[in-house]
């Protein structure tokens, strides 16, 4: 026997048990983008390497340290996607979607790739869905996008979620910032990992991001930027949460929230769930002004999140229902099984779902069958019934049955049974 091919670290097979709830999740989320007029994009899975160093960030771990990158055969640098932002822009550029009457609100869903220890909710290859809504700089659009994704966690049951908000300011009160910051760092840089103290002079406010716990203890008497906001970026952050006051949604603000990607300016959140340990972000984004023309595009405000499929799989418990049957068909004899195999076929095209036998074994065993796969009906067809004419149609669960004749059994049982 040949060695068994295993699948790479950091990746997990979806087996039939949980793309029951998956698909549960991306249905949930097509209709509550639906109701406010967002519309669904899809942008490759693989994108020039330059549009993730130019838009994400040089110095985040993502660029540095992350990503899937290869040259392919024509000597062109590509990557595989980490994150769905930097595409959906790309695409809004090059579509030239600024033309089109705004605001462009616009949703996406994907496996996303980054190298990184692999952890619970935390994989190599994970899926994303997330929102981006471009044209406008109103806080009203903040406080949109940070609703949905809490009408998609509420519609799916989930419970227990906190909105954490800041503010990165702007790069006019972000620079005074980030003097403070470095001045802080620079006093204790030593008693930091040695990425932090890598931070501190490429991007210091990529140290308040640390996980690392020493450095997340030393980040607690950091100065806040809430204290170095100018006052357009006060007045865009009041008005957000005045918004979100006027709906009763409640949140807490944090100033030392920051994200991990370089492209957001003012607004940055999260939605962080108290079950999933310390990987506890289960949604985050915000406002990301200027990314549209870093990336070549003509200025656009835009703001947009996204959240993690494996985490929210693993607040809703795993794994969905079990896939509905409606009806199971069950024959005896080579005449009886041809002719029930027409009748589920019809049944199928009529809406219902149905399963059949497939090992020609005896009536009690696909009985059994049925019980086990929870079909709701079952039919009987064997030489005896062909004989009369008729098929046997059971009701599982009142436990009830009746004959049914096979002149125009399909639209009877179909009717019967739904």
């Amino acid at each position: 026997m040949e060695k068994q091919v295993s699948l790479p670290r950091g990746t997990k097979d979806i087996l039939p048990d949980e793309v029951q709830l998956w698909q549960r999740i991306e249905a949930t989320a097509a209709v509550i983008f639906g109701r406010c007029h967002c519309s669904e994009i899809r942008t490759p899975i693989f994108e020039a390497t330059e549009l993730y160093a130019r838009g994400i960030g040089e110095a985040t771990d993502i660029v540095s340290k992350e990503m899937y990158t290869f040259i392919d055969r024509g000597e062109r640098s590509v990557t595989l996607r980490p994150e769905g932002t930097a595409g959906v822009v790309r695409a809004f550029i090059q579509n030239k979607m600024f033309a089109l009457p705004g605001p462009q609100k616009l949703w996406y869903s994907g496996p996303m790739f980054r190298y990184e220890r692999p952890q619970a909710g935390r994989q190599r290859q994970f899926n994303q869905i997330g929102m981006e809504i471009f044209g406008t700089s109103s806080p009203k659009a903040d406080a949109e996008a940070i609703l949905v994704s809490l009408d998609i966690f509420e519609a799916l049951g989930v419970q227990g979620l906190e909105v954490q908000i800041n503010s990165l300011g702007c790069p006019d009160c972000r620079g005074n910032y980030r003097k403070a910051l470095v001045a802080f760092f620079e006093n204790k840089k030593e008693e930091y990992c040695s990425d932090c103290q890598s931070r501190v002079e490429l991007n210091p406010l990529r140290v308040l991001d640390c996980k690392v716990p020493a450095c997340k203890a030393l980040n607690q008497d950091a100065p806040s930027i809430q204290e170095t906001l100018c006052e357009g970026c006060r007045e865009h952050q009041k008005e957000l949460l005045a918004f979100l006051d006027s709906v009763g949604t409640s949140y807490r603000l944090n100033p030392k929230l920051v994200r991990g990607l370089d492209y957001y300016t003012r607004t940055v959140f999260e939605v962080v769930s108290g079950s999933l340990g310390s990987q506890n972000t289960l949604c985050g984004g915000g406002r990301y002004d200027n990314l549209v023309e870093e990336c070549g595009g003509p200025p656009t405000p835009a703001v947009g999140w996204s959240f993690g499929v494996e985490r929210l799989v693993m607040i809703l418990g795993g794994k969905g229902n079990v896939l509905p049957l409606d009806l199971f068909v069950a024959s005896l004899g080579e005449a009886a099984e041809r002719k029930a195999f027409e009748l589920a076929h019809g049944l199928r095209k009529s809406g219902l779902s149905v399963e059949t036998d497939f090992s020609g074994g005896k009536l009690d065993k696909q009985i059994k069958q049925a019980i086990r796969l929870n079909a709701k009906f079952l039919l009987i067809l064997g030489e005896d019934e062909l004989a009369r004419g008729e098929c046997l149609l059971k009701n599982l669960s009142e436990r009830s049955q009746g004959a049914v004749p096979l002149e125009g059994a399909v639209e009877a049982i179909a009717g019967l049974v739904k």
